[in-house]
C-alpha cells in the first residue's frame, strides 16, 4: 500500500483514528469525526438564499461529553505533517479548545493553546485524555473541589438537542469561573442564539453539583418568566416556583420573577426583604441591560440585597452610558457572541432593509398662519420636522401612506407574514392600527383580528400575544406597537420589521433588530426586512452596531416597494409599568406632560426615494449592481478566463465550483433572473466575468448537434446522447456522468442502465463519451 495514493479519508481511517485509539480514546464516547459546527451562512441576493459552506473539523475530542478539549485536522500524505496545522489553531480559537494537532498520517504536530509551544509526535505519542486534561488543569490551577463542579455534566434527555459549541463555550467558561470563586460574570449573546437555554444548563450542573442550592432568575416581563418555566426550565418540573402576588414560599429550589413582584415602593414593601439576604446562592438576571444596570434603580437593590450570592447578567446588548453600565457592576463579558457572527454561522437570519424617504421628513412642515387642527387647536407656529412627527404634530396623510407601501409589500410578498409595526406611542400605534386596517380591509373582513395593537394599556392585544408568536396562528398577523415588543418577545416567524419611530438608543435599536432574527427555514423564513421610514437604519453605520444588512432598498417615487431583483445599485426614557411591560409615553396615550398634539388631515406627503443595498461576506455593505457585485465574486476565484476555462474542464463535478461561488457571495441562480434563464452557469460566468458573449442552451445544444462526431456513435448510444442533449436544452447543466439519470425517462425507453453502457462498448466507454459530449458542448 502506497501511503501518498491515499485520500484524507483513508488517512484518517487508517492511521489517525487507530493511534488515538491505542493512547486511550474511547471511539463512541471522546471521538467526534468530521465534527460540523456551524450551519452555513444564509447567502440572500434578490429574493433567492442559498447556503453557504458549514465549519467542520476533521476531528474534536472531548474529555468528557461537555468538555472538548482537542482538534485534529488531517491532511493527506501528499501535504507536510503540519500543512493542516493554522487551519486547526483557527477553528481550536473559535471552539475554545486548549490543544490542536495537525496529521498526514506520518505523525502529529502539537500546539498548545495555553502555552503557545509546539512539538511534533509519533503516531503512537498522542497524549491520552487523561494526560492532556492533567495538562488543562495543571495550567489553569483547577483543584480536585473545582473539577467535580466544572465536569458536571450538562442536562440531556433522549431527544432533547445538544448545546452549540459557542452555547457549550459560555456555559463552560462561566461554570469554570464559579468554580474557581468568581462572583460577577457578564455573558453577552445576540439575539435569537439561546441566551435562556445556556441560563438554564449553567443552572442545571451548578444545581446538581450541588454548588448551587437556591437559584433566583429574574425577568423584567411575564411573557419571558411563562415563556421559560414552560421551554427551557422545564426539567426542573416541581423544585421550580413562579413567585406571584407578592407573596415568598422557601421551600422551593428554583425561583422565577419579575424584578417588580419582588420591589417595592419603599423598603417596606420590599418583598424580597423577606427572605435572609444570604437566602440565594445564584442569581440570574436576564436582559442586564434594563433596570438592573442603573445604580438608583430600585430594581438594583434586590441584586444588592443579595449581593453574597453569585450574580450573572445575561444580555444580548450590554448598556454602557455615564448613566448605566453592566460592565461596572458585573465586570467585562466572560464570553461574547455576537450578531455579526450568529449570521455568519448561519445560526441567525440576515435581512435586508427597504429605506423609504418621505418628502415631508425631509423638507419639513410649517403651518400657515392662524392654522388650526382638526379639532380647532391653533397650532404653534414653527417648523416641524421628523422627530416631531408623531410626537407634538400628526400629519395624517403620512400614517396613511406608510401603511400604504407596508401593505404594498406584504401584497407583492405574503400577506400573512407576521409583522411588527413600532411607532411613536400608544396613540400613534392605534392610529396606525386603523390606517392598516382600511388597507386590508377584506382580510380584516374575514377575520378582524388579523391587524392588532398590541400595548401595555390593551389587555386584548396583550391576550393575542402568544397567538401572534404561535408559529400554528395566522392571527393575529400584523401588529402594531410602541415599546411592547423591542425586547424579549420570541418571535421566530417575524419576516417583516417597520420602522417608523425615531430611535437614537443603539440598545433599543439592536433589540427591535432582534425580533426578527430567529431561522425558521421550516416556515420558509430563511431572511428577514426591515421597512425604515425613520432612517434609523444609520445606525447601521455605528461602529457599535456588529451585524450589518444584507441589502438596503431606496425606491423612487412609483417604483415597486418590493426589492427588485437583483436590486441596483441616546437612549429615550423607558417607563415602567405595573405588569412588568415597558413603554415610550405608554399609559398618557401618546401626549407628553403639558404638550398638546396637533392633528393635520390635508397636508400632501409623497415618497422621494427607496433603495436597496447588500453587504458581502465580511459584512461590508455593497452598493453595487448585483452583476457588478457577482463580477468581484467571481474574479476572487478566478483570475482568467482561462483560469475558469481550464478548471471548468477539468473538474468532474461541477457543482464544486458553483459552491465555491457561493462563498463569495455570488448565487448563480439569482444571476440567472437578471441575465437570462436560458443560460447556464459556464455561460453567466464568462459573461458576467470575461465579457464573452453567452449562448444559450439550445444554442450550444444546437451546435454539438451540428457537428459530425455523433455519427460515429450506434444507433442507441447515439440516441441515448441526443437525449442527454435535450435533457440539458430544456433542464440546464447536470452531472453527465451520473449514471443514475439512465434510469429515468426518457432513458429508460433503452432499456437499464447496463443495457444503455452496453451499447456504448461498457460503462468505462459510455463515461468516456458523456465527457467527450461534455467537451463538446462548452467548445
Amino acid at each position: 500500500m502506497n501511503k501518498k495514493e491515499l485520500s484524507e479519508r483513508d488517512i484518517c481511517t487508517k492511521f489517525i483514528t487507530p493511534a488515538l485509539v491505542e493512547a486511550g480514546w474511547d471511539l463512541q464516547k471522546q471521538i467526534r469525526e468530521e465534527y460540523t459546527f456551524t450551519n452555513g451562512r444564509v447567502i440572500v441576493r434578490g429574493n433567492l438564499t442559498a447556503r453557504g459552506k458549514r465549519k467542520r473539523a476533521d476531528y474534536l475530542l472531548f474529555y468528557r461529553p461537555n468538555i472538548p478539549i482537542a482538534v485534529i485536522e488531517a491532511k493527506d500524505n501528499k501535504h507536510d505533517i503540519g500543512s493542516g496545522l493554522q487551519q486547526a489553531i483557527h477553528y481550536g480559537t473559535i471552539l475554545d479548545v486548549p490543544f490542536v494537532y495537525s496529521s498526514n498520517g506520518d505523525g502529529f504536530v502539537e500546539h498548545d493553546m495555553l502555552t503557545g509551544k509546539e512539538r511534533e509526535l509519533r503516531l503512537e505519542e498522542f497524549p491520552s485524555p487523561e494526560e492532556l486534561w492533567n495538562r488543562y488543569k495543571s495550567h489553569k490551577e483547577i483543584d480536585e473541589t473545582q473539577e467535580r463542579i466544572i465536569t458536571q455534566p450538562y442536562y440531556f434527555a433522549p431527544g432533547d438537542k445538544e448545546p452549540r459549541y459557542y452555547q457549550r463555550i459560555a456555559i463552560n467558561r462561566t461554570i469554570e469561573a464559579i468554580a474557581k470563586g468568581q462572583k460577577r460574570i457578564l455573558l453577552v449573546m445576540a439575539t435569537g442564539t439561546g441566551k435562556t437555554y445556556t441560563a438554564f444548563q449553567i443552572i442545571w450542573r451548578l444545581w446538581k453539583s450541588k454548588k448551587m442550592k437556591k437559584v433566583l432568575f429574574l425577568a423584567d416581563r411575564n411573557i419571558l418568566v411563562d415563556q421559560t418555566m414552560q421551554n427551557d426550565f422545564r426539567p426542573f418540573g416541581n423544585v421550580m416556583t413562579k413567585i406571584e402576588h407578592r407573596t415568598m414560599d422557601s421551600s422551593y429550589e428554583i425561583y422565577l420573577s419579575l424584578y417588580q413582584q419582588l420591589s417595592g415602593s419603599t423598603d417596606e414593601l420590599d418583598i424580597f426583604r423577606q427572605f435572609s439576604p444570604d437566602f440565594f446562592d445564584l442569581v440570574i438576571v436576564d436582559e442586564c441591560h434594563r433596570g438592573s444596570a442603573k445604580e438608583d434603580s430600585k430594581w438594583r437593590r434586590i441584586l444588592e440585597y443579595f449581593s453574597s450570592a453569585t450574580q450573572i447578567g445575561l444580555t444580548a446588548t450590554p448598556a454602557e452610558t455615564k448613566e448605566v453600565s453592566n460592565i461596572h457592576y458585573f465586570g467585562k463579558p466572560i464570553y461574547t457572541y455576537s450578531l455579526k457572527q450568529g449570521i455568519a454561522d448561519g445560526f441567525l437570519a440576515p435581512y435586508k432593509v427597504i429605506r423609504v424617504s418621505l418628502d415631508r421628513d425631509l423638507e419639513g412642515f410649517r403651518p400657515s398662519k392662524g392654522q388650526r387642527d382638526k379639532y380647532g387647536e391653533l397650532i404653534e407656529d414653527r417648523e416641524y420636522y421628523l422627530t416631531d412627527f408623531d410626537k407634538s404634530l400628526v400629519l395624517e396623510e403620512r400614517t396613511k401612506l406608510v401603511a400604504k407601501r407596508v401593505t404594498e409589500f406584504l401584497k407583492k410578498t405574503d400577506r400573512f407574514a407576521k409583522t411588527i409595526v413600532f411607532c411613536t406611542d400608544i396613540e400613534h400605534a392605534e392610529r396606525m392600527r386603523q390606517a392598516l386596517v382600511n388597507e386590508n380591509a377584506d382580510l380584516v373582513a374575514q377575520n378582524p383580528k388579523y391587524i392588532m395593537r398590541i400595548t401595555s394599556d390593551t389587555p386584548e392585544g396583550k391576550a393575542e400575544l402568544d397567538n401572534f408568536i404561535d408559529e400554528e396562528s395566522l392571527y393575529p398577523t400584523i401588529v402594531t406597537t410602541s415599546k411592547l415588543l423591542t425586547t424579549g418577545v420570541d418571535c421566530k416567524t417575524c419576516k417583516l420589521i417597520v420602522l417608523d419611530t425615531h430611535i437614537n438608543s443603539m440598545t433599543e435599536f439592536k433589540q427591535i433588530i432582534g425580533r426578527g432574527t430567529r431561522l425558521k427555514p421550516e416556515y420558509g423564513k430563511e431572511y428577514f426586512t426591515i421597512m425604515d421610514f425613520r432612517n434609523v437604519s444609520r445606525l447601521f453605520a455605528d461602529p457599535q452596531f456588529d451585524g450589518d444588512p444584507v441589502q438596503i432598498y431606496e425606491p423612487k417615487e412609483n417604483e415597486d416597494i418590493v426589492p427588485p431583483d437583483p436590486p441596483e445599485d441616546i437612549q429615550e426614557e423607558e417607563t415602567e409599568t405595573e405588569d412588568g411591560e415597558m413603554g415610550n409615553n405608554d399609559g398618557n396615550n401618546g401626549e407628553d406632560q403639558g404638550r398638546k398634539k396637533y392633528y393635520v388631515p390635508d397636508v400632501d406627503v409623497c415618497i422621494l426615494n427607496e433603495r436597496v443595498l447588500y453587504y458581502d461576506e465580511n459584512g461590508k455593505l455593497v452598493t453595487e449592481s448585483l452583476i457588478d457585485y457577482s463580477k468581484k465574486g467571481i474574479l476572487k476565484e478566478f483570475a482568467s478566463l482561462d483560469d475558469f476555462i481550464n478548471r471548468w474542464n477539468s473538474e468532474s463535478k461541477k457543482e464544486a465550483i458553483i459552491e465555491e461561488l457561493k462563498e463569495h457571495g455570488v448565487l448563480l441562480e439569482a444571476l440567472k433572473e437578471e441575465v437570462g434563464k436560458d443560460y447556464d452557469e459556464f455561460d453567466l460566468i464568462c459573461h458576467i466575468a470575461f465579457d464573452q458573449k453567452p449562448l444559450t442552451r439550445s444554442e450550444r445544444a444546437k451546435k454539438v448537434r451540428k457537428g459530425d462526431y455523433l455519427s460515429k456513435y450506434s444507433e442507441t448510444a447515439r440516441a441515448v446522447l441526443e437525449a442527454l442533449l435535450d435533457k440539458y436544452q430544456d433542464e440546464g447543466r447536470f452531472d453527465f456522468e451520473d449514471v443514475k439519470v439512465l434510469e429515468l425517462k426518457p432513458f429508460n425507453q433503452f432499456g437499464n442502465p447496463m443495457k444503455i453502457a452496453k451499447a456504448f462498448g461498457g460503462k468505462e466507454k459510455y463515461i468516456q463519451a458523456v465527457k467527450e459530449l461534455e467537451k463538446h458542448l462548452y467548445a
